[in-house]
């Protein structure tokens, strides 16, 4: 009986084999997913940031002949244009940087320069930002410059004249759309914050950076017309260590005469300069660059007479 129910279990057992190697020999192969071959340049390529081309320095004496540099992809050819026009080209450097001479004096009148690199394959990459250059008739005077770039702050590269300042404190550029978006910048002592306001309405506040630089971007729109501006630098303190006072027109669009596209107008004054500039792409941008003029400048002890005090909040009213 025992021989018996041994061969019963050795019969199910091999049975169970039999049908293992069945089940395992039918069953359908898995598919082996297809070998990509990447090369090193590909991956690179994939991974690879692209910077545009960017202006440091731009410098143009009475002559109109221009000293630029900057920074660009390493090795990749930088050419200076305006319009569609290329005035002068070098090669970026191991390390990015790049300056060139322009042979040929600047023309007189207004410019707007830009930068195209081109790479070591091919890519032509355009800069984000681009710079103003206004020469006077006669050249008697020294040229404006201006970097500025689409829906940012204007920075004055070269300033034929002084801007209004009281102290530390300066106004240089308020930057405006169609829309009234403004967007103001200036100097102050590093590390204090500067308020500005608008027919007694805060516009909000901002803070020096360790060079002194300030950017303000107005918590609402500016609405068409003229304005009366109020700049306070405000120390550690809490004291008003500084204050500008000066009027500010935000000008129709429909007043102004606009050329081509690509263009850009320069409007010389007693007190600031206006620049309308179309930017690349659509719309037009606004820049009024103020200079000096004494009225401008208030005496804060005379406005806050002996005050120190806290910022105020947004619906607040600047006192005086």
């Amino acid at each position: 009986m025992s021989t018996f129910r041994g061969f019963i279990i050795a019969a199910l057992v091999t049975g169970i084999a039999a049908i293992g190697v069945f089940w395992m020999a039918s069953r359908p192969k898995p598919s082996t997913p297809p070998v990509v071959e990447t090369s090193p340049d590909s991956e690179e390529k994939e991974h690879v940031v692209r910077s545009a081309p960017a202006f440091d320095i731009v410098r143009v004496d009475l002559g109109g002949t221009a000293v630029v540099a900057g920074t660009a992809e390493s090795g990749s050819r930088v050419a200076l244009m305006v319009q569609d026009k290329e005035l002068a080209h070098t090669l970026a450097g191991l390390d990015g940087t790049w300056s060139m001479i322009l042979a040929d004096p600047l023309p007189e009148g207004n410019l707007e320069l830009y930068l195209i690199a081109t790479t070591k394959d091919g890519q032509k990459i355009r800069s984000q930002h681009v710079v103003v250059v206004s020469i006077p008739q006669g050249r008697g005077r020294l040229p404006l410059v201006v970097l500025g770039a689409p829906g940012g702050a204007s920075r004055v590269l070269q300033d034929p004249d002084t801007r209004p300042k009281s102290g530390s404190l300066v106004l240089e550029t308020i930057d405006y759309d169609q829309q009234g978006g403004v967007i103001f910048a200036g100097l102050a002592k590093p590390g204090n914050e500067v308020r500005i306001s608008s027919d007694g309405k805060l516009l909000g506040e901002a803070r020096a950076d360790e060079t002194g630089r300030w950017v303000l971007v107005s918590r609402a729109p500016i609405s068409k017309g003229v304005h009366q501006l109020q700049i306070d630098e405000i120390e550690k303190s809490g004291r008003v260590g500084a204050v500008l006072s000066l009027p500010f027109e935000r000008a129709d669009p429909e007043t102004i005469v606009l050329a081509d596209e690509g263009s850009v107008i320069v409007q010389p004054g007693n007190s600031l300069w206006r620049i309308a500039r179309k930017l690349y792409g659509s719309g037009w941008q606004y820049t009024v660059i103020y200079s000096a003029n004494a009225d401008q400048i208030r005496d804060p002890d005379l406005i806050y007479p002996g005050q120190v005090f806290a910022i105020p909040d947004e619906n607040s009213k600047t006192p005086g």
